[in-house]
């Protein structure tokens, strides 16, 4: 069901309006990634003839159901390069977008609980810091003074060996996000249609020059995806198999608490990451369910482990009740790592396969495909991670590096 458009008013932070005919570039998806994608295109290079279409409401997907965290200890160089670039687009975004969505760098805590778990995490501090990314190995103890409600006793199931740190990580509020980006992308030109779902592509030949959508045909010169764990079947639909699946991510929320948690806390071992958000609740979440589908919703069983790894961590949430639980689509490779570039079919260009990890990405998600769809050439950051690795066997592995699901 597509949503229904919404009036124009004066107080609104950017404007709804009927879809053109034609446009230079049309993205598709609403979401941070499309959103940010828009604003460079603009911002970047000068392209404002640009419609970003959303079947649903605007940041209505992933972008609203996502944990908020932000950071760039990635292992691999390719990774870390990119996330690293978001990261200071990150800090410096606030002030160019004239927006405070509420970014708090208040650091990333990956605890260690065997000892192939400090090998590895020791591993990645070293390759961080070569890349120039900023981390910290903590022992138990400096781990105790950075989140003193961690129980960081030997007596535990899993004691807390120690941990990686990256201080500038943290969270922000992901729906102000989104609507910073569409506010600007708007003020610039761009136009966001929300309810307009797309069904089909135009094509001439094995060339993409425009879309078939809920609202009508709409022609255009260049057209990109970002459209997260629905990649795979709007790129089936222009006749690109792109090597995804979907699977459902849960997450849930307390209901509101004092600040009592300062930092952000992952464990992979135990299974689990807490961050608290601005308001007050406890921000919980694990990794993916292991089938493909499209859900969004939670299930019991997998609450219910996570809450169980959230106790053991943090005895002093145990009387915390669970406010609200939901799931989100998230879009996985075999690598565990991006697509971003062009594809097979002319003029079609796609950003997907961020898994977990879209959230934290999106301004250099949006720098780097904008740059690929204005000049038609891959930008320097995104393109190890091109679709063409996948027959030339140089992946980027991340599925060991990229710590508990986030």
């Amino acid at each position: 069901m597509t949503a229904t458009p919404l009036p124009e008013h004066p107080d609104f932070l950017w404007r709804n309006p009927e879809p053109r005919s034609s446009y230079d570039v049309v993205i598709v998806g609403a979401g941070g990634h499309g959103l940010a994608t828009a604003y460079y295109l603009a911002k970047n290079h000068g392209i404002t003839n640009v419609a970003v279409l959303e079947k649903g409401w605007l940041a209505g997907g992933n972008m609203a159901r996502n944990t908020t965290i932000i950071r760039s200890n990635y292992l691999w160089d390719e990774s870390a390069a990119i996330y690293e670039h978001a990261l200071k687009l990150w800090e410096r975004l606030p002030e160019e977008l004239d927006y405070d969505f509420l970014f708090s760098q208040r650091g990333v805590l990956n605890l260690a609980h065997t000892l192939q778990d400090v090998r590895e995490g020791v591993r990645r501090v070293n390759a961080n810091r070569l890349n120039g990314v900023d981390a910290e190995w903590l022992e138990p103890d400096e781990v105790a003074k950075v989140c003193p409600i961690l129980n960081v006793s030997s007596r535990t199931r899993y004691p807390v060996l120690g941990g990686t740190f990256q201080p500038r990580a943290g969270i922000a509020k992901h729906d102000h996000v989104a609507w910073a980006l569409a506010r600007r992308a708007d003020e610039m030109g761009v136009d966001l249609i929300q309810g307009c779902e797309v069904t089909g592509f135009l094509k001439d030949g094995d060339r993409v020059v425009g879309v078939e959508t809920s609202r009508g045909r709409i022609l255009a010169g260049r057209v990109g995806l970002a459209a997260a764990g629905h990649s795979s079947v709007l790129a089936e639909r222009a006749g690109v198999r792109l090597p995804v699946q979907s699977h459902p991510l849960q997450a849930l929320v307390s209901e509101l608490h004092e600040p009592v948690h300062p930092t952000v806390v992952m464990s992979n071992h135990v299974h689990v990451y807490v961050s608290q958000a601005h308001k007050g609740e406890l921000v919980m979440g694990a990794g993916v369910d292991s089938y493909n589908g499209y859900g969004q919703r939670g299930s019991f069983h997998v609450i219910e482990r996570q809450m169980a790894a959230a106790v053991e961590l943090f005895p002093v949430f145990a009387r915390a009740h669970v406010l609200r639980t939901w799931g989100g689509i998230v879009d996985v490779t075999p690598d565990a790592s991006p697509i971003i570039g062009t594809t097979p079919a002319e003029n079609l260009y796609v950003n997907c396969g961020w898994g977990t990890g879209g959230f934290k990405a999106t301004p250099a998600a949006g720098w780097t495909f904008a740059h690929t769809i204005a000049t038609g050439e891959p930008h320097p950051l995104n393109a190890p991670f091109a679709l063409e690795r996948f027959t030339t066997g140089a992946l980027i592995d991340e599925h060991g590096a990229a710590a508990v699901a986030h």
